[in-house]
């Protein structure tokens, strides 16, 4: 993958997760309860970068161990893992 800024990493992002997440959370929700866990810590990481708040590292953090580094479950479409490749992205984004 090649190395983005966080800027840019949002710019490619998170217009696409604001239309993903729900969608896969109502959808796979039921069948993966984790999936309500990563909604909520991608709202919290939304709310703070609206208000300008950088301090996402727990967030991430978070992330992370909700979803096993991002490991995608077998039985789920391709919007699902294309959240949790987006949500890498930016942990990686971040993190530079």
């Amino acid at each position: 993958m090649t190395k983005h800024t966080f800027e840019q990493a949002k710019e490619n992002n998170l217009e696409k997760l604001k239309l993903y997440v729900p969608v896969v959370s109502r959808v796979h929700g039921p069948t993966h309860p984790v999936f309500y866990e990563v909604q909520k810590s991608y709202d919290k990481i939304i709310n703070k970068i609206n208000t300008g708040n950088t301090d996402l590292e727990e967030d991430f953090n978070n992330l992370r161990t909700i979803t096993d580094n991002y490991n995608v479950p077998t039985d789920v479409c391709e919007t699902y893992e294309a959240v949790y490749t987006m949500l890498k992205e930016l942990d990686q984004a971040y993190k530079q």
